[in-house]
């Protein structure tokens, strides 16, 4: 495993995807400054519908056209403006990427929400989420893959020197799987879908996409096993929210790379410093019993999860200690 070549260069941190604002040029400005060895494309869902993780992901969708009704995404008859915003908002974000990072030539990461996690937030035109049908839920997927796919090569074009990494972010997966995505009255749940199933489906748009591909799940009980199943190059999660080490460890050690989430994504007092974030690192590495001349380079160091909810001076503070902290660990 110490020769297994990794889709970031040792000591990298980067952010998980949403920051306060509404400004792209700033924001991109500021990952492109603070997160050098592995930025990302920022996510800004202050600007409304089109930028929320649903919305700009759903956006995406090859000839699945989705529309929002009464606050919430679902799938449409036809394509209509929600659907030109999102994907306006997404051409304005990739090209003030490509003015901004025009000769940049490392690895750079985008996000979208993954299939199970979109399949409990979309809703099909009859009521319900799509996640009550199986028929569409193998459809979103098959959908979601093309998109990321096309989404993957709009990026490359556009940064022909840099390599794509893609973050899935699958939220809700937990509760996808126990049975416990509550439906529209609330007295009631969805059944649970089977861990093969989901597996399967995270397979296809993993394998489609072409890209090393992260999972992303900022809620307890993160299925470690099903994610490494699918052919992911990295999980990410967050440190606080651990409850058993070894099935953390087991992933490692199978090859699993670890986007860890080490900083609070809103302040409880003052901004940890990136010696306390490395420092936590360590010590979850120290306890899981790996070597530490592989931390830097298995491990990317990272907020606990999206920044939106942040003042952008604590997001600023927040990624340049994730940074440092990278630095650090690649020192040790």
């Amino acid at each position: 495993m110490t020769d297994q070549v990794w889709p970031w260069p040792a000591g990298a941190a980067t952010g998980i995807g949403s920051l306060p604002g509404t400004d792209i040029t700033e924001a991109q400005r500021v990952v492109l400054g603070e997160l050098p060895a592995l930025p990302h494309l920022p996510e800004l869902p202050a600007r409304g519908p089109g930028a929320d993780m649903i919305g700009r992901s759903a956006g995406l969708l090859v000839e699945l056209p989705v529309e929002l009704y009464t606050g919430r995404w679902r799938v449409a008859p036809r394509p209509g403006r929600d659907l030109r915003r999102a994907r306006d908002l997404m051409e304005r974000d990739l090209d003030q990427l490509a003015e901004q990072a025009e000769e940049y030539a490392g690895p750079i990461k985008v996000q979208a929400a993954g299939p199970l996690t979109l399949a409990a937030a979309l809703e099909l035109p009859i009521g319900g989420r799509l996640l009550r049908d199986p028929g569409a839920v193998r459809d979103l997927t098959g959908s979601l893959a093309e998109g990321l796919r096309a989404h993957v090569a709009a990026v490359a074009r556009r940064l022909p020197r840099a390599s794509v990494l893609l973050q899935l972010d699958e939220p809700s997966l937990p509760m996808v799987l126990a049975g416990r995505v509550p439906t529209e009255s609330g007295l009631g749940a969805y059944r649970a879908v089977d861990s093969a199933d989901a597996a399967a489906l995270l397979r296809t748009v993993v394998e489609t996409a072409g890209v090393p591909t992260v999972v992303h799940c900022c809620a307890p009980d993160v299925p470690l096993e099903l994610i490494r199943s699918t052919g992911a190059a990295a999980v990410a999660l967050d440190l606080d929210l651990l409850t058993e080490l070894d099935p953390l460890g087991e992933a490692i050690d199978a090859g699993l790379g670890l986007l860890a989430g080490a900083v609070p994504t809103r302040p409880t007092g003052p901004a940890p410093t990136s010696a306390q974030v490395a420092d936590r690192v360590r010590q979850i590495w120290d306890r899981l019993g790996f070597p530490r001349r592989q931390l830097a380079e298995q491990v990317v160091v990272t907020p606990a999860c999206g920044l939106a909810g942040a003042s952008q001076e604590y997001a600023r503070v927040v990624l340049a200690a994730c940074r440092d902290a990278g630095r650090r660990l690649a020192e040790d």
